[in-house]
């Protein structure tokens, strides 16, 4: 078999974390409505039926957290850094510009251009906006959110972990917890 080029070497992999990154977000999306329902009509009347406000800000929270632990053990567990609450901070800072991205596409859309339909609502802040702040967040967290910092190790940026049986720190080897990987390498 012909060995693979860099594009495919690297390419791969990439699409696995992005396909983990959908999948954590999928997550997230479902405790968000979910919430988000069951706190409005759990019951007929759920516990914040006439907060409507206050249960979508709860439920939102809830996504966040779960999404930051999903992304943070799963999607980026080879990069994460050591102070999980700067990471949290970050993480969130991230998610509220992801979801600026998407209001901004939803008021040039409703205001701006007087598309006022549930139809035209919909397209510009679930379908534009979330895909413009989905490619954001993506970009976001792994550029600034979950990459080594100075706070996770003594030294520079290191990939002489102990190897696994291929020759490279993956994720059965020992390696700690921040060190960085080679592009392509433990994204399995």
């Amino acid at each position: 078999m012909p060995p693979r080029s860099f594009t495919q070497a690297s390419a791969s992999p990439l699409l696995r974390q992005f396909a983990k990154f959908g999948l954590v977000g999928v997550l997230g999306f479902v405790v968000d409505v979910g919430g988000f329902n069951l706190l409005r009509f759990a019951g007929g009347h759920g516990p914040l039926y006439e907060y409507p406000l206050s249960a979508k800000l709860v439920s939102g929270a809830a996504a966040t957290v779960v999404a930051w632990l999903g992304n943070r053990y799963w999607t980026f567990r080879h990069t994460r850094r050591a102070a999980a609450h700067r990471e949290f901070l970050l993480f969130a800072i991230v998610a509220v510009i992801g979801t600026l991205i998407s209001l901004a596409c939803l008021w040039i859309s409703h205001y701006a251009l007087n598309l006022r339909s549930p139809l035209a609502d919909n397209l510009s802040a679930n379908g534009i906006g979330l895909a413009l702040a989905i490619a954001f967040r993506f970009w976001a967290y792994r550029q600034h959110v979950f990459v080594e910092s100075a706070e996770s190790t003594d030294g520079p940026a290191s990939t002489d972990g102990p190897a696994s049986a291929d020759g490279a720190a993956g994720p059965d080897s020992t390696a700690p917890v921040g060190v960085t990987e080679p592009v392509g390498e433990g994204l399995r």
